[in-house]
């Protein structure tokens, strides 16, 4: 990751809102049935880094698969601006759909591809 900038994004009625430092550079595109279906761009970064401007309380959680991540969307428009889960060395982390950060540009980004259907 590059220096650290701080970003703001959430879904699209504004229920969910969130703040993010972190130095993206990468993002990962993961061909798994849940990213496919959904367009997701994933940053991943620690809990730390991230803090929940509203709405965190109230997101709907869903899990498939092995259990590992969190999926986690508004229940008012459905958009999934994060999941949650831990790194392999049990660090708590964040999953953030930068399609989802404020003013995002994503040519910004180099797209990482990801064979999560193989898992």
């Amino acid at each position: 990751m590059s220096e650290a900038k701080t970003y703001t994004g959430g879904c699209h009625c504004g229920k969910v809102r969130y703040e993010v430092k972190a130095g993206i550079q990468d993002v990962v595109s993961c061909n798994c049935s849940i990213c496919m279906k959904s367009g997701t761009l994933l940053a991943f970064v620690p809990a730390a880094a991230v803090t929940l401007l509203s709405g965190g309380d109230q997101v709907t959680e869903y899990q498939f698969g092995k259990k590992h991540i969190r999926h986690q969307f508004c229940p008012g428009c459905g958009i999934r601006a994060f999941a949650r889960g831990a790194m392999p060395d049990g660090t708590e982390m964040y999953a953030i759909n930068v399609r989802t950060i404020d003013d995002v540009d994503l040519g910004a980004f180099k797209v990482k591809e990801f064979d999560g259907k193989s898992l």
